[in-house]
């Protein structure tokens, strides 16, 4: 690796670090705190209840795959995943919809998160500091926006593993449910020729830029 991709991997993940880590962390911690206030415990019994990113950390998609974003995208575009805490559905006081709730906990809390970074970079904006700092702290909220929003919208398509896929199954009668979870050990692959295709990324770009206009507006930077 030259001297100029480092220098330009180090720029990059010192923005993208607390926010990336954040997003990624908080999305599982809600899928087990949700799933514990419903009836399972199997998260907190694992330790998984926790901020501490080392217990989430999966080295592929939480490492490598956002970095290798980050560098051939310039730093406008990452994308990645933890490990995905463990939910027994069995346990959930109403399986079937509560299994919609514990799925959605995820996307809800990058909403949220992009949401307040939304609002801290209005804070920055108001005060009006121009120091390096601040600068700093402003570029993690746009990161910390754009990450979280893709992460949501991702996450909500409707392909089972995905949190979309088991909201969808949650929402259908039992057939339409029995049909989704026999597309399910074939999901990721879906995902991926998707993805390969482009496809996948032509039905996240618009919703992607819809959200993103949103939190940008919040912002104060539309």
């Amino acid at each position: 690796m030259s001297e100029t991709s480092i220098q330009q991997l180090i720029q990059v993940l010192s923005v993208a670090l607390i926010p990336g880590i954040l997003a990624i962390t908080m999305h599982e911690v809600a899928h087990g705190w949700v799933a514990k206030q419903l009836g399972d415990p199997t998260a907190y019994m694992l330790g998984r209840l926790t901020l501490n990113p080392l217990k989430h950390v999966d080295p592929l998609g939480t490492v490598v795959v956002p970095i290798a974003m980050l560098l051939l995208s310039g730093g406008t575009m990452a994308f990645g995943w933890a490990k995905p805490v463990p939910v027994a559905f069995r346990n959930l006081r109403h399986p079937k919809r509560d299994m919609v709730l514990v799925a959605a906990a995820g996307p809800i809390s990058n909403f949220l998160m992009a949401t307040g970074w939304a609002v801290l970079a209005a804070g920055l904006t108001f005060a009006g500091s121009d120091s390096s700092a601040a600068q700093w702290l402003f570029n993690n909220c746009i990161f910390g926006m754009q990450i979280n929003v893709i992460l949501a919208v991702f996450n909500l398509l409707p392909i089972p593993p995905l949190d979309g896929g088991r909201v969808l199954a949650g929402l259908l009668p039992r057939a339409g449910s029995n049909a989704l979870e026999r597309i399910e050990p074939f999901g990721l692959i879906i995902v991926v020729l998707l993805m390969m295709s482009g496809v996948l990324w032509a039905i996240m770009g618009p919703l992607r830029n819809f959200f993103l206009k949103f939190y940008f507006n919040l912002a104060g930077l539309a």
